[in-house]
C-alpha cells in the first residue's frame, strides 16, 4: 500500500518517527510530507533516511512534476500524526499554504488524522467545530489520548501511541475496500441489553454489552447505508461513531417504541439487542426493602412483547428485511443450533443469527461464532471470528437478501 505521512508541527512529531518504521515493517511503502515548522522539531534527514524517499514541504519543489497532485493521486492511504490545532484548522477551511494541505485536496484514499495538542486547544470551540468539519467530509478524525502533556499539565490532547494509530489507520483502509452494496439503504441496528426496573434501583436484565451491535452498525455504514442505532444500555465504546443517529433507551417497551418508529423509514431492521422477555408486573416506586429474618416478596412477571415477531409481521416498509438474533445455550433437550432452528420458523425473520452464549462466550467477549439461518431454518453463512467479522459476514447475508 502506498501511504503519505504528514507530520504538523508539534512536540509529538517525535512519535511520528516511531509510526513511520511501524508502516514500513509492515511492509508500505510511506512517503513522509511534514509541514516546514515539523522540520524544526525533526529534521529531514531522519525522514528520509528512516521512508527511503525524499523529503519536501513547498509544492514549488520539483514543480515540473506537480507533486501535491502526483502524490494524491497515488496515495492509498493519508496519516497525519501529529495534527496541530493549526494543521486541523487549515485542512477545515481548505488551505493550500504547503504541500501537506496542497496534498490533502487532491487526494480521493482515506484520510486519517490524529490530533495532538493542549486540553485546552482540543476543547476550544474552533478546534471542535474544526474537527467536526473533517468528520462530516469523511476524514477519520482520532480521538487524542488523555495524559501528561508537554508541561506539568495532563488531560485529553496526547497524541495516541503509534501502535495504536497504525492499527486504526490500516483498519480504515482496509474498511474502504468494503463493497457499497448498502449505499443509499436506511438501516436500523438495536444493540445492547434491555432493562426492567423492581424498583428505581434495581432491575431485572441480561449480560449484554452491545459489542456485536456496535460491529454491525459500524459495518453498515461503512458499505454505504444509513444507519440508526437503537442503544439500550451499553457497556461497550463507539456508539456515537458507528451510526448517523444514536437513539438510546433502557426497558423492552421504550427499545420496541424506538425501532418501531426507525423501522417505519428502514430498508433493514436488524434486532442484535438482548431483549427482556418478562418484566416485573408492578415495580416499586420506592426502593424495596429488606426485613430481618423474611424473605424477599414474590416478584410477579409478565410477558414482553415479541418485538422481533411483530417487524416480521407487520413489515412497517414495502420490501423491508428483518433481522433477528438468537442467543441459546443448549439443554439437555437440544442444542444451540437446534433450538435455533426452531426459532428461525417461528419467528419467521428473514435471517436469524444464533450464536452460542455462556462460558465465557458472546456477551462481553471481544468474538463471536454466529449461524446464519433462514425463515425455513435452513443454514445460509457461518462466521467466526472477531464480532466486526462477524457483522461482515451477517451484511453480506444481508445482501443477497435485498438482491433478491
Amino acid at each position: 500500500m502506498r501511504i503519505l505521512l504528514g507530520v504538523s508541527g508539534g512536540i509529538a512529531a517525535y512519535k511520528a518517527v516511531l509510526l513511520l518504521r511501524l508502516l514500513r515493517e509492515a511492509g508500505h511503502a510511506v512517503r513522509v510530507i511534514p509541514t516546514p515548522t515539523a522540520l524544526r522539531f525533526v529534521g529531514a534527514p531522519t525522514w528520509e533516511a528512516l521512508s527511503g524517499e525524499p523529503v519536501s514541504t513547498d509544492v514549488f519543489d520539483d514543480v515540473e512534476h506537480v507533486q501535491h497532485v502526483a502524490l494524491g493521486q497515488g496515495a492509498d492511504l493519508v496519516v497525519v500524526a501529529p495534527a496541530t490545532a493549526d494543521l486541523l484548522a487549515r485542512a477545515a477551511a481548505g488551505r493550500a499554504d504547503d504541500l501537506l494541505t496542497s496534498t490533502l485536496l487532491t487526494v480521493h484514499c482515506p484520510v486519517v488524522m490524529a490530533p495532538a495538542m493542549h486540553t485546552e486547544m482540543w476543547a476550544h470551540p474552533a478546534t471542535v467545530a474544526n474537527v467536526a468539519t473533517l468528520r462530516a467530509r469523511g476524514v477519520h478524525v482520532i480521538d487524542p489520548a488523555s495524559g501528561r502533556l508537554t508541561g506539568r499539565d495532563s488531560g485529553p490532547g496526547r497524541l495516541p501511541e503509534p501502535e495504536d494509530i497504525a492499527r486504526e489507520a490500516l483498519a480504515v483502509a482496509e474498511r474502504a475496500r468494503v463493497p457499497q452494496d448498502l449505499a443509499g439503504r436506511r438501516v436500523v441496528v438495536s444493540a445492547g441489553g434491555t432493562r426492567e426496573p423492581l424498583d428505581p434501583v434495581r432491575w431485572i436484565g441480561n449480560r449484554s454489552t452491545g459489542r456485536q451491535g456496535i460491529a454491525l452498525a459500524q459495518a453498515a455504514r461503512d458499505r454505504g447505508a444509513e444507519v440508526v442505532l437503537v442503544a439500550a444500555n451499553l457497556e461497550a465504546q463507539g456508539a456515537s461513531q458507528c451510526a448517523d443517529r444514536v437513539v438510546p433507551v433502557e426497558s423492552t417497551a421504550q427499545l420496541r417504541d424506538a425501532v418501531r418508529a426507525a423501522a417505519a423509514e428502514a430498508d433493514v431492521v436488524v434486532m442484535a439487542a438482548a431483549v427482556a422477555d418478562f418484566r416485573p408486573a408492578s415495580p416499586s416506586e420506592a426502593k424495596l426493602k429488606k426485613t430481618p429474618g423474611q424473605g424477599p416478596a414474590p416478584i410477579e412477571l409478565v410477558e414482553n412483547p415479541d418485538v422481533l415477531a411483530e417487524l416480521v409481521r407487520e413489515r412497517l416498509r414495502p420490501g423491508q428485511v428483518v433481522v433477528g438474533f438468537a442467543a441459546e445455550t443448549g439443554d439437555v433437550s437440544a442444542g444451540v443450533l437446534e433450538h435455533g432452528r426452531a426459532k428461525a420458523v417461528r419467528k419467521g425473520a428473514d435471517l436469524l443469527a444464533v450464536n452460542a452464549v455462556g462460558d465465557g462466550r458472546g456477551f462481553g467477549t471481544p468474538d463471536n461464532e454466529v449461524w446464519v439461518l433462514d425463515a425455513a431454518g435452513d443454514q445460509v453463512a457461518y462466521a467466526r471470528g472477531t464480532k466486526r467479522q462477524v457483522a461482515d459476514v451477517l451484511w453480506d447475508a444481508v445482501a443477497k437478501v435485498l438482491g433478491r
